[in-house]
């Protein structure tokens, strides 16, 4: 075991290289770090002393943002500003929404339907056909086809937004160094902003209603396809280009003969992750009056009625599987199919053609809504299930106890000592903990982003309901992680196990974040442990794929070299896998903190409190300095929780 492990190993340099101060340190990062913070904290303690944040370093924003909301509802229906530019931009989404909307209805449930399936078919093949057409199919069943082709429509229009947005953004930070660089901590800082944090400075411009909904959803979405093109554009191949160059094309025919092709795969993908984000958004978006199916879903938790909440929650999920589905497939299947016989307008006339036909023909048939008669009701039956395991195990089951019981213990044992120890600690020493923690995984540069985002939660005023949401986050954080590396782990040691999980995975993977709500109420009732457990639901598929594509990764040849050497699978897992892949392990913990915030912060909904509550509360009031200092707190800690959990290529190769 021990030839195995030198086998495996870099050797460590030698020479004089190895022997400089700057090689010297970084072989002793940590132990220089952890030193000079065990001094900070002694020195911190005599000097600065304990307690929260002082209110001497807070800064009230109450005053200046109440007189902006003021100001801004006072002139709303006045000021040039809102008359001859949001105004026309409000009315543009609405005029764009309710006519895609009376496009679906004009085609009935028969044309959309088959609308689907055809264009499922052409560019994704025969099964994604059927699941389209079944997943239509279904959500009329479940008698929600209105609000289907409501949510439906927005998305239609939030999406090709977002779409023209991002390629845009991308575009120019795919051919400009200046402008990536200046767009890059833009979009870094969208990435990490939970959702909530956009809702409320769009309904102040906009007010409540669709366009808040649609733009809103726009600027949550845009940055992946913005992300995605740069990307595809930047990893253009060089040979490609000087290829194109030595041709004389000038740059514009460069783009399109030559960029744009070789990122064709890329911006298939940053569509595809403009659609989903944008369906989560939309469904979150409910909450400011977006309607559809998140507006039945967000009504039926106001009233912990379950079994609607499912009836509405159903086809959102089918909607995201299916527009998942069919843009994935199409990316997959870029330079694999072969040509195909005739003009490639053809199969696009058929989907026109067939779409009108079976519109026209469920017209005839005096039938183009769906009948009443064919609706299947499941929130009766729901509901009495729910009934039923709240009687038998919500509470008063033998040994185990039951579900409210497991809530009050993990709220009891792990959610409040984690937030008392938190709040205890004094805030100069939890800012110290947060520079050790960056600097021994990154750099200097993450050190410093973290700390001050950190202290400008502390600046304001929101100090103590941050760490309230920040124990709920570790503590999901923690239950996510031990849970996802275990069943990531066997994933990768069994085909089966992963041939199992691939289509759960899946499945999860594509559910909206506010549908992962409607179990845990059902099951936990309502309060913090619900908002973590739904959480954990929502970011584990995230760390159980990652952790398995990363044990995955491992070279073969080195797999093969350790098992020759006799080592155990024990052995194999503990010496050359896990080292091998923590890259990958980095990431999924990284993945899960950012997926774990996000649902915590949506958890205010049910009960979770803390920031969470307060953006809830600022929508629901319209209070501006509650929901906006909130908001930019919630960003903030995200920041901080993407810096300490986001190591730089540099370290990373380092401790691999």
């Amino acid at each position: 075991m021990a030839a195995m492990t030198a086998t495996v190993t870099t050797p460590r340099a030698t020479g004089p290289a190895a022997s400089t101060p700057a090689s010297s340190f970084a072989r002793h990062r940590t132990g220089v770090v952890l030193f000079g913070a065990l001094a900070l904290l002694i020195l911190g303690a005599f000097l600065i002393g304990g307690g929260t944040w002082p209110g001497s370093l807070t800064v009230d924003l109450t005053g200046p943002l109440g007189h902006v909301s003021d100001w801004i509802i006072d002139n709303r229906d006045t000021h040039p500003l809102f008359l001859y530019f949001f105004g026309h931009i409000s009315n543009a989404v609405v005029l764009s929404v309710r006519g895609v909307y009376l496009v679906l209805l004009a085609a009935g449930w028969a044309g959309v339907t088959v609308a689907a399936g055809l264009i499922a078919w052409r560019v994704a093949g025969v099964r994604l056909a059927l699941t389209a057409v079944a997943a239509f199919i279904l959500c009329a069943l479940l008698g929600m086809w209105v609000p289907t082709m409501q949510t439906l429509a927005l998305m239609v229009v939030a999406v090709l937004a977002s779409v023209i947005l991002g390629a845009l953004l991308g575009l120019a930070a795919g051919l400009s160094d200046r402008v990536f660089r200046s767009l890059r901590p833009v979009l870094d800082t969208m990435q990490v902003m939970p959702a909530f944090a956009y809702l409320l400075p769009v309904v102040l411009v906009f007010g409540i209603g669709v366009p808040a909904a649609v733009l809103a959803t726009v600027v949550y979405a845009a940055p992946p396809m913005a992300r995605l093109t740069a990307l595809g554009l930047r990893d253009a191949d060089a040979g490609v280009m000087e290829a194109a160059a030595s041709l004389g094309a000038t740059g514009r025919q460069r783009l399109l003969t030559a960029r744009l092709p070789l990122a064709r795969k890329e911006l298939l993908l940053g569509l595809n992750q403009t659609i989903m984000m944008a369906l989560s958004m939309a469904v979150i978006a409910s909450v400011i009056g977006a309607g559809g199916l998140g507006d039945r879903v967000y009504q039926a938790l106001a009233s912990v009625d379950v079994g609607a909440a499912l009836a509405a929650g159903i086809p959102i999920v089918l909607l995201a599987v299916v527009l998942d589905r069919v843009t994935a497939a199409a990316g997959n299947r870029i330079g694999t199919t072969a040509p195909q016989a005739g003009p490639a307008w053809s199969g696009w006339a058929v989907v026109v053609a067939g779409t009108v036909g079976a519109a026209v023909v469920a017209r005839l048939a005096s039938k183009p809504t769906w009948p009443d008669a064919w609706t299947v009701g499941i929130a009766e039956p729901v509901n009495e299930a729910v009934g039923w395991m709240t009687d038998h195990l919500y509470s008063g089951v033998p040994v185990i106890g039951g579900t409210a019981d497991w809530a009050a213990h993990f709220t009891t044992w792990i959610l409040d000592p984690v937030r008392d120890g938190l709040q205890w600690l004094p805030w100069w020493a939890l800012l110290l903990l947060i520079a050790v923690l960056a600097m021994v995984i990154g750099t200097w540069r993450t050190t410093l982003t973290a700390v001050l985002a950190m202290a400008a939660i502390g600046v304001l005023g929101v100090w103590d309901p941050a760490l309230n949401t920040l124990s709920q986050v570790l503590a999901g954080v923690a239950v996510t992680l031990v849970i996802g590396f275990v069943v990531g782990i066997a994933a990768s040691r069994s085909e089966r196990v992963e041939r199992l999980l691939r289509p759960v995975l899946d499945v999860f993977q594509t559910m909206p974040q506010f549908v992962y709500l409607i179990p845990v109420v059902a099951l936990f009732g309502v309060g913090r442990a619900p908002a973590v457990a739904a959480a954990v639901i929502y970011a584990l598929p995230a760390v159980v794929r990652i952790t398995t594509q990363g044990m995955n990764g491992v070279d073969p040849v080195v797999m093969e070299s350790s098992r020759s050497l006799g080592a155990t699978g024990m052995q194999q897992l503990r010496k050359v896998q896990l080292p091998l892949a923590r890259p990958a392990l980095l990431l999924a913990v990284n993945q899960g903190v950012v997926l774990v915030l996000a649902v915590v912060v949506i958890g205010g909904l049910v009960g979770g409190g803390a920031l969470g509550y307060d953006v809830v509360f600022g929508l629901a009031q319209g209070d501006l300095a509650t929901g906006l200092v909130a908001g930019a707190a919630i960003v903030c800690l995200g920041l901080m929780l993407d810096r300490v959990t986001q190591p730089t290529q540099r370290r990373t190769e380092r401790g691999a």
